[in-house]
C-alpha cells in the first residue's frame, strides 16, 4: 500500500506540461518565445482589444495578467481599467518580467505591479483582483490543481476567470495542446470553478471560457 501511494503521488506531481514547455527551458528559448509574443502582426491575430471588450474590464477595476511574458497585454489592460485601476502582470521568468516591466515604463503604465509567480502558485494577494486573464498559457500550466488553486484565492468573490486557449485540432504541433475546450473546462471545473460561458474568440483558432468561483 504504500508503494502504491507513493506511486500516485508521483502521478499528482508530473509536470503534465513537459512538453508545451520545453522551449521555455534556456534564456535562449525563452528569447525565442519572446519574439513571437511581439510579433508584428500579433494585434490581427490575437485581437488584444476585442479580448478586452469580451472581458467587460471597467474603469476602477484590478486585473491580472497571467503569464504576462512580455507585458503584450498590459497597455490593452490600462485602457480598460484606467489610471485609477490596478493590474497585476505575473510570470515565472525574470527575463519575462524584465521585459514586461520596460513595456510598461516605455508606455507610462504606473499602475502595474509585477509579480515572481512560480509554477503551483500565481502569488496573488487573496481576494485581490475582479479578473484574471490566462491568455494562450493554461496549456503551460504544469500544476494545475495548484495554480487553479492560487488563482481562486487571488479572485475576488465575484470574480471572473478568463481562459483563452488554442483548440487542439489544427494547431501547428496538437501535442503542444495538452487538452482541447471540453477537457480543459472540465478540469477547471473540477478545481473550485464553475464555468459561465465559452465560446470561440478566434474562430477556428482560440476560444474563450469563462469561469466564477463556487
Amino acid at each position: 500500500m504504500k508503494i502504491f501511494a507513493l506511486f500516485l503521488a508521483g502521478i499528482a506531481s508530473a509536470q503534465v506540461a513537459d512538453y508545451a514547455n520545453s522551449g521555455y527551458k534556456t534564456p535562449e528559448g525563452r528569447a525565442r518565445v519572446a519574439g513571437s509574443l511581439d510579433a508584428h502582426d500579433r494585434e490581427q491575430t490575437q485581437k488584444p482589444r476585442e479580448l478586452v471588450q469580451a472581458m467587460g474590464l471597467e474603469k476602477g477595476q484590478a486585473v491580472a495578467d497571467i503569464g504576462t511574458g512580455v507585458g503584450y497585454m498590459l497597455p490593452y489592460m490600462h485602457e480598460a481599467v484606467g489610471a485609477g485601476g490596478k493590474i497585476f502582470g505575473e510570470d515565472i521568468f525574470p527575463d519575462f518580467l524584465a521585459k514586461a516591466k520596460a513595456r510598461a515604463s516605455e508606455k507610462g503604465l504606473a499602475n502595474v505591479t509585477f509579480i515572481h509567480g512560480n509554477d503551483r502558485d500565481a502569488q496573488l494577494p487573496a481576494g485581490s483582483v475582479d479578473a484574471i486573464l490566462v491568455l494562450d498559457v493554461y496549456h503551460h500550466f504544469d500544476y494545475p490543481a495548484e495554480m487553479l488553486a492560487s488563482l481562486a484565492k487571488g479572485l475576488k468573490k465575484d470574480g471572473r476567470l478568463f481562459i483563452v486557449d488554442f483548440y487542439k485540432k489544427g494547431f501547428r504541433d496538437p501535442k503542444h495542446i495538452r487538452l482541447d475546450e471540453p477537457d480543459l473546462i472540465a478540469e477547471v471545473e473540477g478545481h473550485g470553478f464553475r464555468l459561465i460561458r465559452t465560446g470561440a474568440f478566434t474562430p477556428d483558432r482560440q476560444y474563450m471560457a469563462v469561469f466564477g468561483k463556487r
